[in-house]
């Protein structure tokens, strides 16, 4: 999403809504005052991430890059989108920087033709990307509540045609807080509804129909309203990244329960990986979860370095799952 979207508020709102200002290596900033507890949680484990990697994106064209969304292939490539285009690119890493390659001849959702009288349709704002067993890419389309379905065997793009009735009670006349995330796993189709009222809705893939709608918190953490950026499904678990709280939430998708939250607070707010904004959320817009790592893309929004005012590039980072280190330990 576009962050220059949203209208700041008095410091008394912000004073509301938990937040005070601070300032980082002389710019002033938003942060967390104390949490404000949005809804009692059953326990869940709590981890803190470390950035093992950070790579920096280069963009050749466009030179602006807002990165959102990311996914990786079986045979390795990473994919990411550009929410300013409705281009998929590849993401080629080496050494510390990652170079974005567009692959618009492979997927480009197709804008419908402008009517000969009245409003075009508004410009696609592509956010989620998923792949499901058949290798069939999922995009989420924010302006207008779509989702793109690429078979890679046919090279078509065809429109899912959902009917979203049974869940428009939370849908915002915003259109900047529509779909932000999409994952595949189980059947389903897992979609974000990012926030003013965040609900993750879940449509089964066989009949395209919405079978229901759940709502998870961070545990006991501050926010206003909670921000889902983007959603992957790993090992029979969906996760769920949380902007605005800066973590990542793994969730047992059937009981809608948090299983475990996953911190990246530190990673975001050193000032050699943070941006000098004025906003109290988060900028990590990308999430990708394997076997050993949680994967995490940031957009921006051009906003330059705290550490490099003349750096003004997304970024990657892997973080190692401390879970499965503690799972060892208890092993031992």
């Amino acid at each position: 999403m576009a962050h220059h979207h949203f209208v700041l508020h008095r410091r008394s709102l912000y004073r509301w809504a938990g937040l005070r200002w601070v300032s980082l290596c002389g710019v002033s900033i938003l942060a967390e005052a104390a949490p404000l507890n949005l809804r009692a949680t059953n326990a869940a484990a709590r981890y803190e991430l470390k950035a093992a990697q950070v790579w920096r994106l280069e963009c050749q064209s466009p030179k602006r890059f807002d990165a959102s969304a990311l996914h990786r292939l079986g045979d390795g490539t990473w994919l990411t989108l550009d929410d300013k285009t409705t281009r998929l690119f590849r993401i080629e890493l080496a050494g510390d920087t990652g170079r974005l390659v567009s692959t618009e001849h492979e997927f480009l959702p197709k804008r419908t033709a402008r009517p000969p009288t009245g409003k075009a349709e508004p410009r696609p704002d592509v956010e989620g990307l998923a792949v499901d067993d058949a290798g069939r890419i999922y995009v989420a389309e924010e302006s207008q509540r779509q989702v793109f379905r690429y078979d890679p065997v046919t090279k078509t793009t065809e429109r899912l045609p959902i009917d979203w009735t049974p869940v428009k009670r939370w849908f915002s006349a915003d259109l900047n807080a529509s779909w932000e995330g999409v994952a595949v796993g189980g059947g389903k189709l897992y979609l974000a509804n990012e926030r003013s009222i965040g609900r993750i809705v879940v449509v089964d893939l066989a009949s395209l129909k919405v079978e229901r709608d759940f709502q998870v918190y961070p545990p006991g953490r501050a926010a206003a309203d909670v921000h889902y950026s983007d959603l992957c499904w790993q090992a029979g678990h969906l996760w769920v990244l949380c902007r605005e709280s800066r973590c990542v939430l793994q969730v047992d998708a059937t009981k809608e329960k948090v299983l475990a939250e996953f911190d990246y607070d530190a990673i975001e707010r050193d000032p050699q990986n943070a941006y000098a904004h004025p906003f109290p959320y988060g900028f990590v817009e990308g999430l990708f979860v394997d076997s050993d790592n949680l994967w995490l893309v940031v957009d921006n929004n051009e906003f330059p370095r705290v550490a490099d005012k003349n750096d003004r590039r997304p970024q990657l980072w892997r973080c190692p799952r401390t879970d499965l280190r503690n799972e060892e330990k208890s092993a031992q």
